[in-house]
């Protein structure tokens, strides 16, 4: 048996409609209280966006937030923080400051702000948001602490030429990733989930092959690949499955798999 479970969220432990089903939580809990299981979610997610999943679990334990770039404990202390440097920070704000299909996206410590040229764009109505005049002119928006930045939009093409363009020019300095298709991840460089979770395990006094890990997208590539069992949903990206054509695909967050399987393993 595994001593350490480790789940991505999004397409993965929720369901299509981002819910945390009562199952699921049941599951989990058994898990926890019965084996003395970890279990750590991993996430792109900023931190103050788990807070209400991880409430709803009720399981305190080490946590990992935008795919690797922070780390806190099961006191929600922050003990691991890594941050773009700010030449390639400003320079992924000026490759799609003109492009109306893109829109761009900071994670800083303070939450997630939404950067666009036009100050009266829709995401400003429910997201923190700042325009790139104040960026550039009034420089009222100073990118320090900077987890992450990420580019959605809904034509794909887009986005593969943006991640072409941001890994030639910057090579391994930085970590490129998509957490679906239409959302391009910018991580420093040498960081992912699977470097956060080395970190974790070390701490708990285990090693990467005494977990299971459970993904969707890109940015779990890393991850699955370095535990001692890597399963992926069967609605992940096609590029992951392509990538990693040796782990085994189990079933679709929409059937809960994730807590089925877990369930087979360990009580069955």
């Amino acid at each position: 048996m595994f001593c350490v479970v480790v789940s991505d969220l999004d397409g993965t432990l929720l369901t299509p409609s981002n819910q945390l089903t009562y199952f699921t939580r049941k599951i989990l809990k058994l898990l926890v209280s019965n084996f003395r299981v970890h279990f750590i979610l991993a996430t792109g997610r900023h931190y103050v966006n788990v807070t209400a999943i991880r409430n709803y679990l009720d399981i305190h334990d080490y946590i990992i937030t935008a795919n690797g770039s922070r780390i806190h404990n099961s006191d929600s202390k922050l003990i691991a923080s890594y941050d773009l440097d700010l030449d390639i920070i400003y320079d992924l704000l000026q490759m799609t400051q003109y492009d109306l299909k893109i829109v761009t996206n900071v994670c800083k410590h303070d939450g997630t702000w939404v950067v666009s040229r036009y100050p009266y764009n829709n995401t400003s109505i429910f997201r923190n948001f700042v325009s790139y005049n104040e960026i550039y002119e009034k420089k009222v928006f100073f990118c320090s602490d900077v987890s992450k930045i990420y580019f959605t939009s809904e034509n794909c093409q887009e986005l593969c030429f943006l991640e072409k363009r941001i890994t030639e020019r910057w090579g391994a300095r930085v970590n490129v990733s998509f957490s679906f298709p239409t959302c391009l991840e910018v991580m420093p460089g040498g960081i992912s989930k699977g470097f956060a979770l080395e970190q974790v395990v070390n701490l708990l006094g285990y090693r990467l092959k005494d977990c299971i890990s459970f993904g969707d997208g890109m940015n779990d590539q890393e991850m699955l690949s370095m535990t001692g069992k890597g399963c992926i949903m069967y609605n992940a990206q096609k590029r992951l499955k392509d990538s990693l054509p040796l782990l085994e695909v189990i079933g679709s967050n929409a059937d809960e798999a994730v807590p089925h399987y877990l369930k087979d393993m360990y009580f069955c």
